[in-house]
């Protein structure tokens, strides 16, 4: 696959979302390159998608809980910032449940989301809150500021996940001017943004794409495919969780 084939996010429908206890740095007037470390615990709702060794394999964003555990292989591990310290106060959970969008398509890449149910309930606290969902049929203007975080692949020549979680600003790209790179591939429910000298990339699939709005920030998309070596001059494509929202509230209203 690209970045991935599956975008896949925690769930958490909170009362109190997208207000970080711990506010992140983000210059919207700088000439983002490559990205940069994020402020430790700036980014609560971010999470890892860890093998039970301890490897992140990619991202996503907390959005609820409860349930119990059956015997899945990864676990979601919340809180996290420093891959390689022992020092952090984290949160690993297994998953009790599973959801895919009964339209997600591994070919196209479309409709990519999955809805992950924690095996119990995540502790709320200055470094694990959830986001907000971007509420349905939203409409963003073209050149909006978007920030995406996570643990991805830094260069083209780079095989392993950074160490500290990073973050980077990107504009939100108009569907006419994306189908100039990706062609008849974009959908309605795909987001299409930078290609302005950054990019998502392997590692950060999952992962969220936010935009603020006062000081709230809320999950526009998931990082979803983009171009096999993370070419930073192309955008990338996340899913549109606007097109979602109806699906998300109605899997969290069955349990």
């Amino acid at each position: 696959s690209l970045l991935a084939t599956l975008a896949t996010a925690p769930i958490c429908l909170g009362r109190r979302c997208g207000v970080p206890a711990i506010s992140p740095l983000v210059q919207y007037n700088e000439k983002i390159i490559n990205g940069h470390n994020a402020v430790p615990g700036s980014w609560p709702w971010q999470v890892s998608l860890q093998t039970r060794s301890g490897s992140h394999f990619c991202g996503g964003s907390l959005i609820t809980m409860p349930g119990r555990a059956p015997p899945y292989s990864h676990v979601v591990v919340l809180g996290e910032y420093d891959l390689t310290s022992n020092s952090e106060y984290l949160q690993v959970k297994t998953v009790s449940r599973a959801v895919t969008n009964p339209n997600w398509n591994p070919n196209t890449l479309n409709n990519d989301i999955t809805l992950l149910k924690l095996s119990s309930p995540a502790k709320l606290g200055p470094r694990v809150s959830p986001v907000c969902l971007a509420p349905a049929n939203l409409v963003l203007p073209t050149n909006l500021p978007l920030v995406t975080t996570g643990w991805g692949r830094i260069s083209t020549t780079c095989t392993y996940a950074p160490a500290l979680g990073r973050q980077v600003v990107l504009p939100l790209i108009s569907p006419s001017q994306c189908t100039q790179y990706w062609g008849n591939r974009i959908t309605s429910s795909m987001l299409c943004a930078g290609g302005v000298g950054a990019s998502s990339c392997q590692g950060d699939s999952g992962g969220p794409l936010v935009y603020q709005n006062g000081n709230v920030w809320t999950l526009a998309g998931i990082v979803s495919w983009g171009n096999s070596n993370c070419n930073v001059r192309w955008p990338a494509i996340y899913t549109r969780v606007s097109q979602f929202r109806n699906w998300i509230e109605y899997v969290v209203s069955q349990g």
